[in-house]
């Protein structure tokens, strides 16, 4: 098991390329000491997104940070997952460099290893707002966004319940347009908000994921394989 330093994280490489699709991902492996094999699965690009080229490095992971929040858990590699443990408050990685701040589609995994409250936590912006999915929040069956008009996943439009089994993987795919934002987990579709003349904004826990991150709420989670595509036109 690999231990990281709490201000890099050093894992895989990020590239960006002249038709301004680039992808992130990551792997990590899970608690326990016993490794094996998982096939991974495929993520498909939908209608209108240019397709992603993954490029694995496993040395280096520029741009991207633990979250210095203060009282999170510990963040480490251990096979082809990455896992924020449970902390005092929110765990998580952050990205430092350039990510698309409209039309654009996000794919990862995310798993709810150890905890009862969110295991997905992805903050992102749109335009010049951020925003945040949640994922199994407030008690662990909560979804969202957080925040419309100062209202949090919990209490606005977007708030949905769902059942969310332990150490199981869920595919979530979000996709942010000029006219809406949309986020699915697995083919379930959880979020189809049309933005208007609404207020976005983040909680101020999650202030340090800006301009996009993934966090955990004193829960242990497992992430692997995030990809960020531009939508062409």
């Amino acid at each position: 098991m690999k231990r990281f330093n709490q201000r890099s994280l050093p894992l895989l490489s990020v590239r960006l390329y002249n038709s301004k699709v680039f992808i992130v991902i990551f792997a990590v492996l899970s608690i326990c000491s016993c490794r094996h094999v998982e096939k991974k699965s495929e993520v498909k690009v939908a209608p209108g997104v240019a397709e992603s080229t993954i490029i694995i490095d496993g040395r280096s992971v520029k741009g991207w940070e633990i979250t210095n929040f203060g009282p999170q858990g510990p963040v480490y590699l251990s096979g082809e997952k990455i896992i924020l443990g449970c902390g005092d408050g929110c765990t998580g990685i952050n990205w430092k460099g350039d990510f698309p701040a409209m039309d654009y589609e996000v794919n990862l995994e995310a798993m709810s290893v150890d905890g009862n409250d969110f295991f997905c936590g992805m903050t992102f912006p749109v335009a010049n707002e951020p925003c945040t999915l949640i994922i199994g929040g407030w008690g662990g069956t909560t979804v969202g966004l957080s925040s419309i008009n100062g209202m949090d996943a919990s209490e606005n439009e977007t708030t949905t319940l769902h059942s969310f089994e332990k150490n199981r993987w869920y595919t979530i795919r979000l996709k942010v347009t000029s006219l809406k934002i949309e986020a699915f987990i697995d083919s379930l579709e959880v979020v189809n908000f049309s933005k208007g003349n609404k207020r976005l904004s983040v909680r101020p826990e999650v202030e340090l994921s800006r301009p996009f991150g993934i966090t955990s709420w004193k829960t242990t989670a497992a992430i692997r394989n995030i990809k960020v595509n531009t939508i062409t036109k």
